[in-house]
């Protein structure tokens, strides 16, 4: 484009608008908020709407029967001394510190299995992502109260070994154990994402490497981990936020008590509790704030520090 088109470009960006144009200018708007009226209503009625209105309610007294009665700080305070609250937040942050990193390692491994190009890997592929979309579900943790019970299928193969095996979800020392293996066990979205990145890694590099005689775990460490280290940012931050708020698992395998022995007591489980089990919607409302808040925390700490670890190609 030669110069003397730009500035024509720029002299008519600079010239008055007519009265057609104009009209035209409107008419366009008003089609874009047509077409996003459903997109408005639905964050204006389902999203921020319920939001103001439980920031409201986490500085009340509500039972859902009787009207708000405003408390102002009392359920912050009290949040300060309860001690089921302090128990909940240690049980999620284990499973939160040892099934996410277990999880992304499993499915970093199966992904540089599956890089190899073996036969079949369309169905490996598909077979191995399954856990993720079934892991969730109230069935499968049905079947997982089932395999680790004391009759269960895993105390059978334990037999077969001459072990003596225990219900593994009665033991308030593995019964946590029992659903952070339920969580490393849906390792299939992380895997496709890494298997996804590993297909971007130009293999020139491994050749260049190969002919400077470097071994497989220095190839590893020195191209494949660092380039893949914005995947692994990635499903990190994804995995911790879908790690605190994970609720189906222990309430269908501790039956919604969070038993034995609170060893199970998620922090959305005891929010749901002290929400629809005691009618403290008060309480639930702060809770719910306050899980967001460490969510966020937790966020924010992995976008700081990840511009200390996380490489880019540019």
């Amino acid at each position: 484009m030669s110069l003397a088109e730009l500035r024509r470009i720029s002299s008519d960006r600079k010239r008055p608008l007519s009265k057609d144009e104009k009209r035209a200018g409107r008419r366009d708007d008003k089609a874009a908020i047509v077409f996003l009226l459903p997109w408005l209503i639905g964050v204006v009625g389902l999203t921020a709407g319920p939001m103001l209105v439980s920031l409201y309610l986490a500085f009340t007294d509500y039972n859902l029967l009787q009207s708000a009665e405003f408390t102002g700080f009392d359920n912050i305070a009290r949040m300060l001394d309860d001690a089921r609250l302090h128990n909940s937040l240690a049980v999620t942050f284990m499973y939160v510190a040892i099934g996410v990193p277990l999880q992304l390692a499993v499915a970093l491994g199966l992904a540089l299995l599956l890089d190899r190009g073996m036969r079949g890997l369309s169905f490996y592929r598909s077979a191995l992502y399954l856990p993720s979309l079934l892991g969730g579900s109230v069935a499968i943790a049905v079947l997982w109260r089932v395999v680790f019970g004391e009759d269960g299928l895993f105390n059978d193969f334990l037999g077969l070994f001459g072990v003596v095996g225990r219900s593994w979800i009665s033991d308030p020392d593995t019964s946590l154990w029992t659903i952070i293996l339920l969580h490393v066990w849906t390792f299939g979205s992380p895997m496709v994402i890494f298997l996804a990145g590993l297909r971007q890694i130009p293999r020139q590099y491994y050749e260049a490497a190969s002919t400077d005689g470097a071994s497989t775990w220095r190839q590893f460490r020195s191209i494949t981990l660092p380039l893949l280290t914005p995947m692994v940012f990635f499903n990190l931050v994804l995995g911790i936020i879908n790690a605190f708020q994970s609720f189906t698992q222990a309430f269908v395998v501790s039956g919604g008590t969070g038993g034995p022995a609170d060893s199970t007591l998620f922090y959305t489980l005891y929010l749901y509790q002290e929400g629809f089990g005691s009618f403290r919607m008060g309480y639930a409302s702060a809770l719910a704030w306050l899980l967001l808040i460490i969510i966020g925390a937790f966020t924010a700490i992995n976008f700081w520090a990840s511009k200390y670890w996380v490489f880019y190609d540019d």
